[in-house]
């Protein structure tokens, strides 16, 4: 079977964080690198609705996420993650923070989700940016301007290699982690340049 059947077959045909039944995709979380590549502990089907909203913070509608209340005790990962995550960011609403409080993560899981940093407030968000000044966040794909030599190893990442899924240091801005081949490498942003979405 396919992803997209597995996942319909799973939920029942109907969006796994509010229950519609229309627009229906294919949602990928971010950091995909966290769960060991997208699939089916990586995924869940979400109408546009939801996944509008969870790509945007602007366009929250804290009303909409009331649905969390049936669906964060869904027993997969990828459902629970993502309702966390939406709980955190609405948090200051007072309704949040109780479901919250009844929600429980297993440490692996919530480690994941904190990777988006929801539950951060503004002030403690660190923000990532490339050399051009353009802000990097979880998941996304970046390409070296510069050889980097990485540390440890006689390993030099040459100038144009593209890392993808890079995770984010949350204690520093200067720091992210990706991939160059099978090395998992801490780089400096001011040696990155994020790639476009669709290349």
């Amino acid at each position: 079977m396919s992803l997209q059947q597995d996942l319909e077959s799973r939920s029942g045909n109907q969006c796994e964080l509010c229950t519609s039944k229309e627009g229906l995709a294919i949602y990928e979380i971010k950091p995909t690198s966290t769960v060991g590549g997208s699939g089916v502990d990586g995924s869940l089907l979400a109408c546009e609705t939801c996944v509008t909203q969870i790509d945007s913070a602007e366009d929250t509608e804290a009303n909409h996420w009331r649905c969390l209340n049936d669906s964060m005790w869904s027993e997969h990962r990828a459902v629970k993650v993502v309702a966390w995550r939406m709980l955190s960011r609405l948090r200051n609403e007072g309704w949040p923070k109780d479901l919250l409080d009844m929600m429980y993560l297993e440490d692996d899981d919530l480690r994941f989700a904190k990777e988006s940093g929801d539950h951060l407030d503004d002030s403690e968000k660190i923000i990532h940016r490339d050399a051009n000044g353009a802000i990097l966040q979880a998941g996304d794909s970046v390409v070296l301007i510069k050889d980097l030599k990485v540390k440890g190893s006689s390993l030099v990442a040459k100038q144009g290699t593209a890392v993808r899924r890079i995770s984010l240091d949350h204690e520093n801005a200067k720091h992210i982690e990706g991939k160059v081949g099978p090395t998992q490498i801490v780089i400096i942003t001011d040696f990155v340049k994020k790639m476009p979405e669709k290349e």
